[in-house]
């Protein structure tokens, strides 16, 4: 479900190295002092839905990333995993037996230690309840503990569990121990956290403006020498324009999201940084292959070649970036060469080809996109400007996100939606999460929204997490060949940009950078807070 609560409020990602912004000339005057140690993060939407780390899957990341830790963590410099609660790592020749070593000493905010055992155990609760993205620990079969810091995972296949071990939800280590005898679930959900991150819950006041606040961790293993934020403020500010006035004002240190007015204006006001940056997010037009009028292959391809991809780019005015296929550059697996183009007289022939069209029969589609996103009113209404042309009704209806993906979900194929609309991003550092997710078969409906049913297309996916573990350059052609399928031979989908996230933060905030594979998410405890 969080697929939609961050649905057009996720600003960017960028990749760490293209941190420091643009910087202007930074006024002293309404700034913070080092003494106030308090980083201010402004939401438009509320921060946290679900309180546990095992089946957490919303907004709560922002936050979360900052309270848990996970064995490895994405570096997007190296693009492999990288150390965080594990020191070094090693597999099997095979790809099916992996090693992990923690660091010592570290403990959890509850004061026991994080060892071993600790890990066996949040992985195994995780994946024993299943929920949020709990799927990607479907490859362990067995964890075994050597020694208190030394965990062994057993796969059924070959997977890459060192970037697995980085996901950015599921993967977190956590106490399983902390609500003692009582329900571990109920004990989460009242604003309790049992990680070993550089923070924890000070407070959490549901459907406030300043919804949770966040303390340092005085024990964390990162230490805490030198300048440091000592706590964390998460503001919920729906109105941009006063989430503006509260980063002039120095209230702010941080806005999640501006529209592209209110960055243009950022970029040019003293005190303020700005970043712009790609991301691993893109934007997907899904197509019912099952029911209905685009069951016709004919008709799927003339509504891709209707989307004005490049009126589109120049519309969000920085906001988005043409997309190549379905995999955004920085990921293995991104095809250059890939991007699509409007073609209104193909579009017409293939309509005319399927008896509607300019002189054919009127057609009339169903469509479904997320309620108060500007970017996705702004492709509905352009492409329902283009489908008119062609004799074809575009029949848009702006929904809340549960409504829309009950309605996408329903056992009754004859209420699904023709076209729906969502924004996607992977998981974990690798292009897997689009197509298990989205394009692989699967009963009962979950993502997999263009319904499509094809068992070589579900067995070439299967054989993905074997590839990248063991040979890169044949996942490289893998994933090449399998975009070229869904968007050219069963045109399931059409992908019209990849966001662009617009940051706006204070000047003296130091140290900044943006990692695409943590969504929205800022590294308090990497930060400088400056004079």
């Amino acid at each position: 479900m969080r697929r939609l609560l961050v649905l057009g409020v996720m600003a960017v990602l960028a990749l760490a190295g293209c941190g420091g912004g643009e910087v202007r000339e930074i006024s002293a005057a309404n700034l913070p002092s080092t003494k106030d140690s308090t980083f201010v993060y402004l939401s438009n939407l509320d921060v946290v839905t679900d309180w546990d780390p095992a089946s957490s899957y919303s907004n709560e990341i922002m936050a979360m990333q900052n309270v848990y830790d996970s064995l490895t963590m994405y570096n997007p410099r190296t693009r492999r995993a990288a150390p965080r609660l594990a020191e070094r790592w090693q597999a099997s020749t095979d790809g099916k037996v992996w090693t992990f070593t923690l660091r010592s000493g570290v403990v959890f905010h509850t004061g026991r230690p994080v060892d071993a055992a600790a890990v066996k155990a949040s992985v195994e609760r995780t994946k024993r309840m299943g929920a949020g993205a709990a799927y990607v620990w479907d490859s362990v079969q067995q964890i075994t503990v050597k020694d208190p810091l030394t965990v062994e995972f057993r796969l059924k296949y070959a997977a890459p569990l060192d970037l697995i071990a980085s996901s950015d939800y599921a993967a977190y280590v956590y106490d399983t121990r902390a609500a003692g005898t009582g329900d571990l679930k109920k004990w989460f959900q009242a604003g309790r956290d049992a990680g070993s991150g550089p923070y924890t819950v000070a407070s959490w006041k549901k459907g406030r403006e300043k919804e949770l606040v966040l303390r340092a961790f005085d024990r964390y293993w990162g230490g805490w020498e030198g300048p440091h934020y000592r706590n964390i403020e998460f503001r919920v500010t729906p109105d941009l324009d006063r989430a503006y006035r509260l980063l002039l004002r120095g209230e702010a240190s941080f806005v999640e999201r501006l529209n592209p007015d209110l960055f243009r204006r950022a970029r040019g006001t003293a005190g303020v940084r700005t970043l712009q940056v790609p991301s691993f997010q893109n934007m997907l037009v899904l197509f019912n292959t099952a029911s209905g009028p685009l069951t016709d292959v004919r008709l799927r391809r003339a509504v891709q070649k209707a989307i004005d991809y490049d009126g589109l780019i120049a519309a969000l005015k920085g906001a988005g970036a043409p997309a190549s296929g379905l995999v955004p550059e920085g990921l293995l697996g991104h095809t250059a060469g890939f991007t699509q183009k409007q073609d209104l007289t193909a579009a017409a022939a293939l309509l005319n080809e399927a008896g509607y069209g300019p002189g054919g029969s009127p057609l009339s589609l169903t469509l479904t996109y997320a309620q108060g996103d500007d970017d996705e009113e702004l492709l509905v209404r352009k492409l329902r400007s283009a489908l008119a042309e062609l004799n074809v009704q575009l029949d848009a209806k702006a929904m809340q996100w549960n409504d829309q993906w009950n309605l996408g979900k329903s056992a009754d194929p004859a209420k699904r939606q023709d076209i729906l609309v969502m924004y996607w991003w992977p998981d974990y550092a690798d292009a897997y999460s689009w197509f298990l997710n989205v394009f692989h078969s699967a009963e009962p409906v979950s993502f997999n929204l263009t319904y499509l049913k094809d068992r070589n297309v579900d067995a070439r996916i299967d054989r993905l997490p074997s590839l990248v573990t063991n040979d890169r350059s044949a996942a490289e052609r893998a994933y090449t060949e399998l975009q070229r399928t869904l968007i050219g031979e069963k045109a399931v989908v059409a992908v019209p940009w990849v966001s662009n996230y617009q940051r706006a933060y204070l000047g003296n905030v130091q140290g900044y950078t943006d990692n695409p594979a943590y969504p929205n998410v800022v590294f308090v405890h990497d930060l400088i807070p400056g004079g």
